[in-house]
């Protein structure tokens, strides 16, 4: 129903133009009068209204003069303006922006239905192109900015071992405020909620939800924000702290108040510990996902707070790291048994957070060797997030370290499969993981040593399977993600060869030519030029 207040400084006026129609039949519902264009304001600046019919002459302020004021002040706001007889011709003679139409006292109940029929079609169709606008603005989202939200979950979810690499990418990505070793962050976890608890309307709220987090996050210096798949609802951010000026509790308060002003939605949030360097991203976005875990159920914003958490909670060696992870891909079921009842066995000593966070390390680890052989079947994510619900429980840990166990068990028995598959699924895995980290530093030795697989097998298996050797087969993925870069206007020749793993825009002009018979800058003009014949 479209909101419409009804000005008019005669009270018989009013009463007789709610008398002339039926409103809630044409799709509108009168929420208010007024009896001046200055009354109309004051409601204006109280009510979401969406049509004001008004009277010309009136005392204080006239039908005219509001509209300018009206047009001024909330230029999305129709106006339709009502004269005598001897004031038509000036009025309509001297139509305001933002003014609709003009309609003779007295008003026609037939006139007055096509008026607002006009009003209507005219809004909904300003509505439709709208939507279709966010669904652009949605689609062009800066290419840099979808590749820089992929690396951070990649840093805080998967397996990665060089530090040089991890910061020569940051870099590429233009987030050298991430790459020093003594630089902290800090995660914020929000998680949407309906008050009447409606899966429905958080479904239809989420892209503007995650528009709204990406704007935040533009207006917010050292702020990144990014979507985690495995936890529904919930944005994440990661935030570079400045030592110099704590912003973190006002941006808090301006995503609860947004979020619920714009979309009348409840937000959780979950703050995590201060983390220092790279290397600790993964415990940095883990103590939100922990903080968060603490929130109440039901539909009521909260804020949770990790940074009561000791150091000591977040102690997770990168050799026990390479022990569970060697176990997996070795297929050693015994060994990861072992190594886990070392990391999660009876400890009086150890505190609930600690064991909660270590059975989230162990769960992201198990997670990352799923995605590298392609084993997130229903079956494993079911099981994942089981696992996960048992952890944010903080009172389950024979449960949490059984769950571990047969997750653990599951996917080593996956491994143990793709081992005797001839190489086919290895090599499937392989080839995934060179179409998503194209961009690295990726050599044969890397590779192998990845996948547990002789360097020299794993050549010649890869170019019996795929069809080429792997070189080859990078380079094509990276050509083929350059000319996808290259439609995207914002970005310069040197950030789609650093998107694409080349930090010399020279070597890459040069590569990209040598491979499409054409220079970046020339694939883009021809590229351009089509579009605009179409």
């Amino acid at each position: 129903m479209l909101k419409v207040l009804i000005t008019d400084d005669e009270k018989q006026v009013r009463m007789g133009l709610r008398m002339k129609i039926d409103w809630e039949e044409e799709g509108f519902e009168i929420i208010g009068e007024a009896s001046n264009g200055k009354e109309a304001l004051e409601w204006l600046r109280t009510m979401k209204t969406d049509l004001v019919i008004t009277d010309m002459r009136m005392p204080i302020m006239d039908g005219l003069e509001f509209a300018q004021c009206c047009f001024e002040e909330f230029p999305q706001v129709k106006v339709i303006v009502l004269s005598g007889y001897s004031d038509f011709e000036y009025v309509r003679g001297s139509m305001q922006k933002g003014v609709k139409d003009y309609l003779l006292k007295p008003v026609a109940p037939d006139e007055l239905e096509e008026a607002l029929r006009k009003i209507r079609k005219e809004t909904e169709e300003e509505k439709k192109k709208q939507a279709e606008a966010a669904q652009m603005r949605h689609l062009a989202m800066s290419h840099l900015q979808e590749v820089q939200e992929q690396y951070l979950l990649y840093l805080v979810k998967e397996e990665w071992t060089k530090s040089s690499m991890v910061k020569e990418r940051l870099r590429q990505l233009h987030l050298e405020d991430m790459a020093s070793d003594s630089r902290e962050f800090r995660f914020i976890t929000v998680e949407i909620r309906d008050k009447n608890e409606q899966a429905l309307r958080l479904r239809e709220l989420w892209l503007p939800f995650q528009m709204m987090c990406k704007e935040i996050a533009q207006a917010e210096k050292g702020l990144y924000p990014f979507y985690d798949p495995s936890y529904a609802n919930m944005i994440h951010f990661l935030k570079v702290i400045d030592k110099e000026e704590d912003t973190l509790p006002s941006l808090v308060r301006d995503i609860q108040k947004n979020v619920q002003n714009l979309l009348q939605l409840e937000t959780v949030v979950g703050l995590g510990s201060v983390v220092e360097g790279v290397a600790n991203l993964k415990n940095g976005y883990i103590s939100s996902l922990l903080a968060w875990s603490k929130s109440q159920l039901g539909p009521r914003s909260q804020i949770m707070d990790a940074s009561h958490l000791q150091e000591d909670d977040f102690e997770f060696s990168s050799d026990m790291e390479r022990k569970l992870m060697n176990a997996v891909e070795t297929a050693n079921l015994g060994l990861f048994k072992a190594n886990l009842e070392t990391l999660l066995g009876r400890n009086e000593a150890q505190s609930i957070m600690a064991f909660s966070f270590l059975s989230n390390r162990v769960l992201f680890l198990l997670g990352s060797a799923a995605r590298k052989y392609d084993m997130e079947t229903s079956e494993v994510q079911s099981m994942m997030w089981g696992c996960q619900q048992s952890i944010w429980e903080l009172n389950s840990f024979p449960k949490v370290i059984e769950q571990l166990t047969e997750l653990g068990q599951l996917i080593i028995e996956k491994v143990r499969t793709a081992r005797f598959s001839n190489g086919k699924l290895i090599i499937e895995g392989v080839r995934q993981y060179l179409d998503q980290h194209y961009a690295n530093e990726i050599s044969l030795t890397f590779l192998s040593e990845m996948f547990h697989i002789n360097s020299a097998h794993l050549s010649e298996t890869f170019k019996h399977q795929v069809g080429q050797n792997f070189s080859d087969y990078l380079l094509n993925v990276r050509m083929e993600k350059a000319k996808e870069f290259l439609k995207d206007k914002q970005l310069k020749i040197i950030d789609v060869a650093n998107l694409v793993g080349y930090s010399n825009s020279g070597y890459f002009s040069t590569v990209f030519k040598k491979h499409f018979q054409q220079t970046p800058a020339d694939f883009r003009q021809s590229y351009e030029e089509n579009i605009g014949r179409i």
